[in-house]
This record gives C-alpha cells, sequence and structure tokens, in this order.
C-alpha cells in the first residue's frame, strides 16, 4: 500500500513539475514582453503619480515612495514647479510614515525651498504644514505646531477655505500629543465648521471624531454625542463611496472610544459602532476596497470582544485576516492575527493562540517603524501599543514553557520568550534615536549570554501581574517567577531612587533589601553553586532607573558580592575585551562656571590621574570645544572617550546634551563624531561620561543613557544615573582606570573595585555617592 501510494505521489510529482516548467517559460515569455514594451514606453511623471496614490491606498509605502521620488526627478527636469513640489510632498509623506523621518526632512525642506522660490502661497502653506508634519514625527512638538500655525495663517489670509480646515484638525492632532487639550478642542471644533461648509466629509467625521475624544477626556460627555450625532447624519445623506466607507469606520470608532470613556453610554454606543461599521462592510464589495474592509471586520469582532462574546468575535477576526491577507495590507494584518490570538487565549486555545501572535509579530517586523509612526501621531489613545503585542507573546511563550515537565524542553520557549523582549528593546532604542544604529550594531555584535563562565545575565520582564526573571547561566537559561505586579515594583523603584540620592539618611534601605528579595533572592542559590562573580542586568522599564549595584541583602550590598553592569539589550552588546596594550586617551572636560553651570574644580586632577595611566591628549575648558573636538577625533586613533563635564539624558533625544565651553554637543552630534570609529578595524572601546544625569522618574531617559554607547558606536559605556559630589566621582574615575590598567581585570570588575573603595572610606559609603555609576554594554 505504501509503494502504490509513493508510485502515484512520484507520478503526480512528474506531472506537476512539467508543467511547471511550461508555466515558467510562458511567465518568462510575458516577462520579456513586459520589459520590452516598458522600455519602449517608459512611464510619465504623472502615470508615476498615479501608482504611487494606488500603493499607497494598499498600504505598499516603499512603492508609493520609489514612484513619487522618480516623479519628482522628472517634474524637476521638465521644469514643472508645481508638480514637484507636490511629489516632494508626496515622497516625504510616504517616508514619514515608513518612519524614514530624516529622507523626509530631505524631501519636506526641499519642497518648501521651490515653493519659497515660486511665490505661491498656496503650496507653501502646504508645505509648510507637510513640514510640520515631519517635526511631528520626530517628536518635536513645539516645531511642529509651530509650522502648522503659519501655513494656517497663511491659508486664512489668502481664504483658503479648505486647506485652513484641514489644518485646523492637524493642529488639533498636535496640541492633543502635547496635552494641550482645550486649545485641541477648539481646533476640531473649527476643522469640523469650515469642513461642514466646504462640503468635505471625510474631514468633517475625522474631525468631529477628533473632537469627541478630546470631550471625553475632558469629561464632556454631553458634547460628545451631539458632535457624533451630527457626523452620522452627514454620512447618512451621502452616497456609497470609499471615502463613506472610511467616515463610517472612523465614526464607528468614535462611538467605541465614547463607550470605553462613558459606561452610561456603554451599551447604546457599541451597538452604533456596530451598526455603523456593519454598513461599511456592506459598502466595500469591491477588491480594491479589502484593506478598508478588512478594518471594519476588525473593528466589528474588537466590539464582540469587548462584549466577552468570544466565538463571533474570532469568526469576523478570522475574515478580517483573510480581507487584509487578499488586499496585501500588512499594516491591517498584523492588528487581526494579533487579536485573533487574544481570542483564541481567551477560549483556552494556547497553542493556535502562540501560532496567531507569532504571526502577527512576524508580519509586523517589517512595518514596525510606520506603524510606529501612526501609533504615535494619533489623537485615538485605544490603540493598543507595539509593546503590548510584544509582551503578551512573551507572556504565551512563558506560560507554555511552564506546562513542560522537563526544564531542557522547556527552554527553547524560555529563549524564545526573552527574544521576544529583546526584539521589542531594540525597536524602542531604534526609536529613541530615530536611526539605523541599532541595526549597525546587531549586525557585528555576538550572543551575550555565549560568553564568560563566570557571568551570569538577568533579564526582569515585568508584566502586570507579575515579575520573570530569565537567567542565563552558564549551565543554561532557568526561569524565576516573582508575584510581584509591575504597578508594585514601578512604585518600589521610584521610592528606592527619590532616597537614594539623600546623603545623610538611610530611608533607601528597606526599598533596597525589598527589591534585592524581589529581583536576586531567587537566585542566589545557582549563583553560589556556580560561582558566578559578575551580574549583567537587561532591565526593562523602571528598573532602567535604578542602580543595582546598591540592592541590599541585609548585611551587604550587591556590588559587595559581584561585580554589576547593564545592558539595553542582548544584541546590542560587542563583548570583548579591551587592548590594554594599546590603549589611546582623548580626556576632554571643564572645571569653570559656563552656561550656568557650577564649576567641576576637581575635573583637572581626574584628568591628571587617568593621564599618567595611558597615553593621549586632553582638551579642557576653553579648548573644549565642539570643533576641537572634531578635530582631535578625526586625526586619532583612540580607543577611550573621557569626558568629564555636566550633562543631561531627557525623555526627548532632542533634549539630551552634553555641555562644551561654549555650547551644548546633543546626542546627534555626539553620534556623528565618536561614529568615526565605526567604520575603523578597531572600534572605540569605552565613552566615559562623567557628572551626567537622568531625572529619577524618567524611564525613556535612562534609555538614553543605557543606550549612548549603541548610539555614538562605542563598546562601553560608563555614566552616571545623576550628579553626584566632585571629590567623590573624582576619586571613583580615577580608581577606576587604576584598576582598568590591570590586564587581568574585567571594566565591570575595574568598577567594583572602585566603588567598594569608596564604600570603605567613612566620608563616602553611602551609596549616593558611589552608585550613580553604570557600565553599560561590554563588561570585559
Amino acid at each position: 500500500m505504501n509503494h502504490y501510494r509513493r508510485t502515484l505521489f512520484n507520478a503526480a510529482l512528474m506531472r506537476h513539475q512539467h508543467f511547471s516548467k511550461i508555466i515558467h517559460v510562458i511567465l518568462l515569455l510575458l516577462f520579456t514582453c513586459t520589459l520590452s514594451l516598458a522600455a519602449d514606453n517608459p512611464p510619465s511623471p504623472d502615470d508615476l503619480m498615479e501608482r504611487g496614490r494606488v500603493s499607497a491606498r494598499q498600504g505598499a509605502f516603499e512603492d508609493a515612495l520609489r514612484a513619487w521620488k522618480a516623479a519628482a526627478d522628472m517634474y524637476d527636469e521638465r521644469g514643472e514647479t508645481k508638480k514637484h513640489i507636490h511629489a516632494l510632498t508626496q515622497a516625504a509623506f510616504a517616508a514619514r510614515t515608513l518612519g524614514h523621518v530624516n529622507q523626509a526632512f530631505l524631501q519636506q525642506e526641499l519642497a518648501v525651498h521651490v515653493a519659497r522660490r515660486l511665490q505661491d502661497p498656496h503650496w507653501l502653506a502646504i508645505t509648510l504644514s507637510e513640514l510640520g508634519k515631519t517635526y511631528l514625527a520626530n517628536h518635536q512638538y513645539e516645531v511642529a505646531a509651530d509650522y502648522i500655525a503659519q501655513a494656517s495663517e497663511i491659508a486664512q489670509a489668502q481664504a483658503f477655505r479648505a486647506l485652513t480646515a484641514s489644518l485646523q484638525n492637524d493642529l488639533g492632532i498636535v496640541l492633543a500629543l502635547q496635552g494641550r487639550q482645550e486649545e485641541a478642542l477648539e481646533a476640531f471644533h473649527r476643522s469640523a465648521v469650515s469642513s461642514k461648509q466646504e462640503g468635505l466629509l471625510s474631514l468633517f467625521v475625522r474631525a468631529h471624531v477628533n473632537g469627541a475624544r478630546m470631550a471625553s477626556q475632558l469629561a464632556r460627555f454631553e458634547t460628545v454625542i451631539p458632535g457624533l450625532e451630527e457626523a452620522a447624519a452627514r454620512l447618512v445623506e451621502s452616497v456609497a463611496s470609499y471615502d463613506k466607507a472610511e467616515g463610517l469606520v472612523n465614526l464607528a470608532l468614535g462611538y467605541r472610544d465614547l463607550a470605553l470613556a462613558h459606561p452610561a453610554s456603554r451599551a447604546s454606543a457599541l451597538t452604533r459602532s456596530a451598526a455603523l461599521l456593519q454598513e461599511a462592510v456592506e459598502i466595500t464589495p469591491k477588491p480594491g476596497d479589502a484593506r478598508l474592509a478588512s478594518y471594519a471586520y476588525g473593528h466589528l469582532g474588537h466590539l464582540y470582544e469587548l462584549e466577552r462574546r468570544y466565538d463571533e468575535a474570532l469568526h469576523l477576526t478570522r475574515r478580517a485576516v483573510f480581507t487584509a491577507q487578499s488586499a496585501r495590507a500588512p499594516e491591517s494584518l498584523y492588528r487581526w492575527q494579533w487579536q485573533s490570538g487574544r481570542l483564541l487565549n481567551r477560549l483556552g486555545h494556547l497553542d493556535d493562540a502562540l501560532s496567531a501572535y507569532q504571526e502577527a509579530a512576524t508580519t509586523l517586523h517589517p512595518i514596525r517603524s510606520e506603524v510606529t509612526f501612526a501609533l504615535q501621531t494619533t489623537s485615538d489613545q485605544n490603540q493598543p501599543s507595539i509593546r503590548t503585542l510584544y509582551f503578551e507573546l512573551a507572556d504565551l511563550l512563558l506560560r507554555r514553557a511552564a506546562r513542560m515537565p522537563d526544564t531542557r524542553e522547556a527552554e527553547p520557549y524560555l529563549r524564545a520568550a526573552r527574544d521576544t523582549i529583546e526584539a521589542f528593546k531594540a525597536a524602542e532604542l531604534r526609536d529613541y534615536f530615530r536611526d539605523d544604529c541599532v541595526d549597525q550594531m546587531q549586525a557585528r555584535v555576538a550572543k551575550l549570554d555565549m560568553l564568560s563562565p563566570s557571568t551570569a545575565i538577568i533579564y526582569p520582564i515585568v508584566f502586570g501581574d507579575r515579575t520573570e526573571l530569565l537567567v542565563s547561566l552558564p549551565d543554561g537559561l532557568t526561569r524565576h517567577a516573582v508575584p510581584v505586579t509591575a504597578t508594585t515594583l514601578t512604585e518600589e523603584v521610584r521610592r528606592f531612587r527619590h532616597r537614594l540620592e539623600k546623603r545623610t539618611t538611610r530611608e533607601y534601605l528597606p526599598h533596597a533589601q525589598q527589591l534585592y528579595d524581589w529581583l536576586i533572592r531567587p537566585l542566589e542559590p545557582d549563583l553560589r553553586r556556580l560561582n558566578v562573580n559578575t551580574l549583567v542586568f537587561v532591565p526593562d522599564g523602571s528598573l532602567r532607573t535604578i542602580p543595582m549595584s546598591a540592592l541590599h541583602d541585609g548585611h551587604r550590598f550587591l556590588i559587595e558580592h559581584y561585580a554589576v553592569a547593564m545592558s539595553p539589550g542582548l544584541d546590542l552588546t560587542d563583548p570583548q575585551p579591551i587592548d590594554r596594550a594599546n590603549v589611546r586617551l582623548l580626556s576632554s572636560g571643564l572645571t569653570q562656571a559656563v552656561q550656568g553651570f557650577p564649576p567641576l574644580p576637581r575635573v583637572a586632577d581626574e584628568l591628571d590621574s587617568i593621564h599618567a595611566l595611558f597615553q593621549g591628549e586632553r582638551l579642557i575648558d576653553h579648548e573644549f570645544l565642539v570643533p576641537r573636538l572634531e578635530e582631535a577625533l578625526k586625526g586619532g586613533r583612540y580607543s577611550i572617550l573621557h569626558i568629564a563635564t555636566h550633562g543631561q539624558f531627557a525623555p526627548d533625544v532632542n533634549q539630551s546634551f552634553l555641555l562644551t565651553f561654549d555650547a551644548r554637543l546633543n546626542m546627534t552630534q555626539l553620534e556623528q563624531l565618536v561614529g568615526l570609529f565605526r567604520f575603523r578595524r578597531e572600534p572605540l572601546e569605552l565613552l566615559t561620561l562623567s557628572a551626567c544625569q537622568t531625572g529619577s522618574g524618567d524611564d525613556r531617559a535612562a534609555l538614553g543613557l543605557a543606550g549612548i554607547a549603541v548610539k555614538a558606536g562605542a563598546r562601553s559605556a560608563l555614566a552616571t544615573l545623576w550628579s553626584i559630589n566632585d571629590d567623590a566621582s573624582s576619586e571613583l574615575v580615577s580608581e577606576f582606570y587604576r584598576q582598568l590598567h590591570d590586564k587581568s581585570i574585567s571594566k565591570a570588575r575595574a568598577l567594583q573595585h572602585a566603588q567598594l573603595k569608596l564604600l570603605s572610606d567613612r566620608v563616602y559609603e553611602h551609596p549616593a555617592y558611589w552608585a550613580a555609576f553604570l557600565l553599560l554594554n561590554n563588561w570585559l
């Protein structure tokens, strides 16, 4: 019987292969003919613009960007200036949507330049507003609001009523993101009034929905329903079209948001939302409408999910998945794959749920930047964050691992969970710096947990209901679940950090001990058994803001037992030991009071002690200028860059800086300067930032601190969480370099010895003096 089946299978396979060859020849001939025709009839710029519009409507923004850039070049060659501006603006929109902000700036700034030269107020207003949107994508809200306001003033002065209506809606979004809710509400109201007068149905609905969201946030629910009802009345009057269907979906989301914000309106608002989505489904039967139809089905499924009618929700969500696949709309598809996973999980189908989540993550990966941009520039507060997807997937993987009877069988699931969070962390850091520095680093690093037999890698994952500790040990990966919620952990971390900086009290101690009990105590048996001497933490969220070295077991600080280092991610560290025989140092710093910051008199002694150990050059006070620093870095082959100056790591990378004698060196400038080392055989081994600080409650600011070595292209960074005593800083840094001079000691052990030296001094024994220093990334 088996032989018979194999014979049939082989015969079928031969027929299939023969048929495939025929098809291949036909397709090759068709492709050759197509190329010949294309060569004879190259597309016109107008054709390319239309191609871009079709691609963008389908969600294929890479194709749209290529088409619009090509059209812009052709219009420029032909001297068709207005069309050139339009194509540049569309290309900037596509680049912005894809998350390519720098490219969007290039396209849009050129468009503004050409519009100014043309002296056409209509195009100038459009290009200024689009430049504002690009600044919005870069989280520079004040600049964005300024450009959109300038555009709005021009449009109003020239009586461009339709453009004015659109700009008021854009301005409302920027104001909402700034937290200026009252002003945002007024802007949305003006947009709704103007768009009604001009007959702009889609904009009229969007403005009303945005206004309803603002009114809900301000708890003015009595004004929400009348606004939504007015938009609904205009939609009822309109003829069936794609615009009407889009308006119905937007309006349905407005009612959904009302239901979530106002329990008294929940039942009626959900019913109305479902009816609008059902109508949208009925008027989107065409293949070209499939992308929009997938949103209608998917959001309708979500309404059933909210009502806990999971089977019906899953049926609708699967239709949304199928429709998104047929439309080739990945930005829609990942959402409904994710929703399918949630529903399957609620129905108790863990393995099927896990598959759906993994499909969602795979679909999201290549479009993550454009999805992130869309989520960051919307007034819809109920859009699920990408972080939630990654953490829910990791949660399922850990739950699956817990069901495995053998730890060896569970380990692949543990690694997959950790890799899932790692993917999110890399994306988060990429979004913070808004460039591909993370990808460049990942392309040349080794796996962190495949090294050093005396090192343990501790990977906390903080969930809403618990904290998981994944620990890479010399003999494998283990898991410890700690029953402490994200809220409880964050509150304890905040209290610890706040009290730790008080040098005259020991108020920090109970919190240091509590955190030790949660984060270290469960690991102690394994750490002792394997003679571990170095702990590398890969923290998340609020854990980035505290020094693990100051955790306390009731008798001693953690630093008294282990050398401690931190990394923003497993795949973001290049762990290679420093070549001490060929160390060359460039040191720089300020001793004088400049730009309103106090003096740092001990910096001179600090630099003297370092130069007694390592050869190199120094730039101090009036010599510490950005041009001089750039000149030195271009001309010298330095392995250590030491900067002793005031600095600030802020939640927004644009507000982070290091102080030079006459200016502020921002992170982009630092990356450009130190980035020169990326293309050399030997990268920068160590970047030391002394006297810098982050806000105690700023997880995102701490992300900038942790990622600075990645941004600057350095293997390691030594930096401080808060400003500390000038004498203590000088003492610790000098001892760190003295220890580093010993070839047998790792960077982490060198920092440990330096911190222990201060701890043994009664003047500096309080952790406020020594714990602020963190070794980031490569600890060897």
